[in-house]
């Protein structure tokens, strides 16, 4: 998996500007639509796109706009298909491991439901699963959007700007060390190193 998202992550910053947008929202809106959460992090591939914004290749307003939007309608569609195919989803084998954590994630859901929503957000395994949990349990389609809307505009703008302030801050440093480059080392940890 570290192959893949490094691979990703990769050619995120080789990509043309339209295709950087593309790519982040395929991986934003599919991490809880599509269930890819598991394999690609949509928040990973955001974070880099805020470190590409802040290289002028990319508009961080658009940016933060699409994925926020992505974040929300992806997260919709998640809930949708648990909604409908619940049961079913719990016996693929991607999630089937997963049972216990899947309980937890859904006794949470009843007790505390939409702050729930909001709160899986910003956890990579209830980012992934908790629109399709809270589909299956029934929680009310408005409860859930205006969490998970508040949600998703809070870690999308969130992450984007988190991006984009450490790619300035790394700009900061190349101006005063010279040439530098970024190593992904297993795809989700940053490493600089200083070229003199």
């Amino acid at each position: 998996m570290a192959t893949i998202v490094s691979l990703v992550l990769h050619e995120l910053h080789r990509l043309p500007s339209l295709l950087v947008y593309g790519l982040v929202v395929l991986l934003v809106f599919g991490e809880a639509a599509l269930f890819i959460g598991f394999v690609l992090p949509g928040e990973t591939a955001v974070i880099v796109a805020g470190v590409i914004a802040s290289q002028g290749r990319v508009n961080i307003g658009l940016l933060c706009v699409l994925v926020v939007v992505a974040a929300i309608v992806g997260d919709s569609v998640g809930y949708a298909i648990g909604r409908e195919y619940g049961d079913s989803l719990l016996r693929l084998p991607i999630i089937r491991h997963r049972r216990v954590a899947l309980e937890r994630a859904l006794d949470g859901l009843h007790r505390r439901g939409p702050f729930y929503v909001f709160v899986g957000r910003f956890t990579a395994f209830l980012r992934a699963v908790m629109p399709g949990l809270a589909g299956m349990s029934r929680l009310h389609y408005r409860r859930f959007f205006i969490a998970n809307s508040l949600g998703g505009l809070v870690w999308g703008i969130g992450f984007t700007l988190l991006g984009y302030y450490a790619g300035s801050a790394l700009n900061q440093l190349i101006l005063v060390f010279g040439s530098c480059y970024i190593l992904f080392d297993g795809g989700a940890s940053l490493r600089l190193k200083v070229l003199k």
